[in-house]
């Protein structure tokens, strides 16, 4: 080494040696600055510590109503899914994905709308819009078929659900289903039997995407309900069907007036028929009338007939007589004949100077 660089060494180790003498000697000058603080300085430099580290790493987290919470530990899900509240971790050695588990709504549509949702905390809302499912008929022609699905993420499984399925299980459980389902159900019909058949259809598509989700390890998802909304038929088939209902309406409206008629038709007969048998009904009362009243004058006379006898005869006679004479009495121009054999005469009055003559009769 140079002797030069030898002196510079030997100059530095002799002043650092002074100045460790210094200090030890009391001339130190280095004051503590938590000296003036107190005994309970370095607690409270603490806890602003701990509190400076808890906002800016933040090792705990809120699960909401309506969410559940799946902690990661170095990687691995816990199967034990956390409930609504605060659940604290460690940072970078774990975290918590909270996974919204609130009924949801898929729409397989080709109309456009907005697509709505919470889209809390950045995650999807609670619609999810897709294309209308195209599907093939059984004659091999195009279809446009309109669903609606309501479910929901089981809780309780759903850390297995998501470590399994991962963040997409939407698209990987109830997409696949519902397309799969809708093309095996809607391609057994022809385009024409579609608007007919359509609630046998929806019936079949609910039951079927149910039992697919629910035969699924776990039952991950629950459904809510399956929805056909519409069928969206080719302009050729549309026109077709139009004609034919076109057509079907007209025999029934043929049909309608048919029956309209004819029970016109019948109710003029039983007005007839109840006229007829009113007037019959009338003819025979008045006849049955006639047949009785003469039935009981025949009893009449013939009990009359029985009842007369000389003496009664006799009898009457002398009443009339003595009638007569009263009338006599009254009128000296009327004019007595006597019926020959008879009990009962026949009057006649002269009235006025014989002008007017009146003929009356007295039993």
């Amino acid at each position: 080494m140079p002797a030069d660089m030898n002196d510079y060494f030997k100059k530095k180790k002799s002043s650092n040696n002074s100045n460790n003498n210094n200090n030890r000697g009391g001339g130190n000058n280095f004051e503590n600055p938590l000296g003036n603080m107190g005994k309970g300085a370095p607690w409270l430099l603490i806890i602003a510590a701990i509190g400076f580290a808890m906002f800016v790493l933040k090792p705990f987290t809120i699960i909401n109503s309506g969410e559940i919470g799946i902690k990661v530990n170095t990687g691995k899900f816990e199967s034990e899914p956390l409930h609504a509240g605060l659940h604290f971790y460690i940072p970078v050695l774990q975290k918590i994905i909270p996974v919204n588990t609130r009924i949801r709504l898929i729409t397989y549509s080709n109309i456009s709308t907005g697509e709505l949702g919470d889209s809390y905390r950045g995650f999807e809302g609670g619609l999810r819009r897709n294309p209308a499912i195209t599907v093939l008929d059984k004659r091999g022609l195009t279809v446009n078929i309109d669903i609606a699905v309501q479910y929901r993420l089981k809780a309780e499984s759903a850390p297995d659900t998501i470590e399994k399925w991962g963040s997409s299980w939407e698209e990987k459980i109830i997409n696949s289903k519902v397309r799969e389902v809708v093309r095996d159900v809607v391609g057994q019909y022809t385009a024409e039997q579609l608007p007919e058949m359509r609630n046998q259809i929806a019936a079949a598509i609910e039951l079927k995407v149910k039992e697919s989700v629910d035969a699924l390890p776990s039952q991950p998802v629950i459904l809510t309900s399956v929805e056909l909304r519409t069928i969206n038929l080719p302009i050729k088939i549309k026109d077709q069907i139009e004609r034919v209902q076109i057509a079907k309406q007209d025999v029934t409206i043929a049909e309608q007036q048919k029956e309209k008629a004819k029970q016109e038709a019948q109710r003029a007969a039983e007005v007839a028929r109840g006229e007829a048998d009113r007037n019959r009904i009338e003819a025979q009362g008045e006849a049955d009338k006639i047949r009785i009243e003469a039935e009981e004058q025949a009893k009449a006379n013939i009990l009359i007939a029985k009842s007369l006898t000389p003496e009664l005869l006799q009898l009457e006679q002398i009443k009339t007589q003595g009638k007569f004479n009263e009338a006599l009495r009254v009128n000296k121009d009327a004019q007595i004949f006597l019926t020959p054999g008879g009990a009962v005469p026949n009057i006649w009055v002269d009235a006025k100077g014989k002008q007017e003559q009146r003929l009356m009769g007295a039993q």
